[in-house]
């Protein structure tokens, strides 16, 4: 079976590799020049766990291949997907103007069957208009070849996005072709073995269903941020009120840890394009609204903490950030808290010296810059530093040598990002800790 994907970006290329794995000849398809030839040579133009050795070994197999060619790629594939980038417009839609040119390239070249997937994160009605679309290229090409289209959302966690795509625990597709729907079924065959996970519904609930999924998540973070932030007034503890209603099956543990809010290539665009759907239709989703203004506000609550210690004025004051990437096992900045945090302090008179194990790369070319200093591991960037900061909770960061800390140090101040110290064991050893919630 030959199958083509578009777009070598986080999505396109972890289906694309895990898809070669279960022996399907993959053919991915890129514009970017540059990032083909680069794959063709191992490099990765993202950090993900594991997916640099998939690549690896079936480009060498030959079951995966890579190109800027379109047209001569999906030449005898039976199924393209689209995973191409949606990014957020102004107003918080998702621009189509990626997917649709993709949709419309495929009506100009294909010549046979072919089913054309959606992959990217679309909103509702896309599938429509990728029909539309590859149907005026036919018509203009005076073709009636025939062709499907479906949706199959990703539902994929960066960090752990090739675990997810090798034992899914759900297969979303929206199909509206019995021929369509069999020849999906046939694909996700070999990731299957262990049961049947594949939903089938209509197209619309499929795009939806994506949507809603990390709609659902990104409430519950910003609902418990929003309790965290109660707790402290009331003088709660947020890491018991947490454990206190994790234990209820109906809500579980998940996502409900208290934080400096969610950021990354998802959550944030996902709930933006939602909520416009929404208005498009005459239809406020105010509860996901309130989710979003939540979490824009939960990203400035650490320089608050800050400045109630320290003062508005940080003035000649330096400051030590651990983690970069919006989180851990990934060098993703995308909507990263730490973005918002090194601008305020910043702002605010300070100096910056961070690090994170996997994300400065990233963050000195795209992100933050020449703005902060990068330090050479985790205890280099507290040497003189007024304060720690935690942000990103990598595992390297779980059990540092506080003894060490409290000599590098300026001030024995932690200010704990994501709930990971222990406080009295800190106030114990001479530390200050401020946690989210607590």
């Amino acid at each position: 079976m030959k199958i083509t994907v578009i777009g070598t970006g986080y999505v396109g290329l972890v289906s694309g590799a895990c898809f070669a794995e279960v022996g399907i000849h993959v053919v991915c398809v890129d514009v970017d020049q540059k990032k083909i030839e680069g794959l063709k040579k191992g490099i990765m133009p993202i950090y993900e766990p594991g997916l640099e050795e998939i690549v690896k070994r079936n480009y060498a197999s030959g079951r995966l291949e890579f190109t800027t060619d379109l047209g001569a790629a999906i030449q005898g594939s039976e199924v393209a997907f689209i995973a191409v980038g949606t990014p957020p417009g102004e107003d918080g839609s998702a621009d189509l103007k990626y997917v649709l040119a993709v949709a419309d390239e495929i009506g100009n070249t294909m010549s046979d069957y072919i089913v054309v997937a959606t992959k990217s994160t679309v909103p509702v009605t896309t599938g429509e208009k990728v029909r539309a679309a590859i149907k005026a290229a036919l018509e203009k090409r005076n073709s009636d070849l025939p062709f499907a289209v479906a949706s199959n959302p990703e539902f994929l966690k960066e960090g752990a996005a090739v675990e997810d795509f090798m034992k899914p625990d759900r297969i979303v597709i929206g199909v509206d072709d019995e021929r369509a729907e069999e020849m999906m079924k046939r694909l996700y065959k070999p990731f299957q073995l262990n049961g049947d996970r594949i939903i089938f519904m209509d197209i619309p609930s499929a795009e939806m269903t994506k949507y809603t999924a990390n709609a659902m998540l990104a409430t519950k973070i910003s609902f418990m941020n929003d309790i965290a932030n109660l707790c402290e007034l009331v003088g709660a503890n947020a890491n018991m009120v947490r454990k206190g209603i994790g234990s209820d099956p109906r809500i579980g543990t998940k996502f409900i840890y208290p934080g400096v809010g969610y950021g990354g290539s998802c959550f944030p665009k996902d709930v933006k394009a939602i909520i416009k759907t929404g208005k498009q239709y005459g239809y406020d989703l105010k509860v996901l609204q309130a989710v979003e203004d939540v979490n824009d506000a939960q990203k400035h609550v650490l320089v608050k903490k800050i400045k109630a210690h320290f003062g508005e004025d940080l003035s000649g004051m330096t400051f030590a950030i651990w983690g970069l990437s919006f989180k851990p096992n990934t060098d993703d900045l995308r909507e990263a808290p730490a973005i918002v945090i090194i601008d305020e302090l910043i702002a605010a008179g300070a100096k910056v010296k961070g690090y994170d194990p996997i994300a400065m790369k990233e963050a000195q070319h795209i992100y933050i810059g020449d703005k902060i200093t990068y330090a050479k591991d985790a205890y280099d960037a507290c040497v003189d530093a007024d304060a720690l900061l935690l942000v990103t909770e990598w595992s390297e960061f779980r059990i540092p040598s506080w003894e060490a800390l409290g000599k590098l140090l300026t001030n024995k101040v932690i200010f704990d990002g994501r709930n990971i110290y222990d406080k009295k064991y800190l106030e114990d050893l001479g530390f200050v800790h401020y946690g989210i919630g607590v």
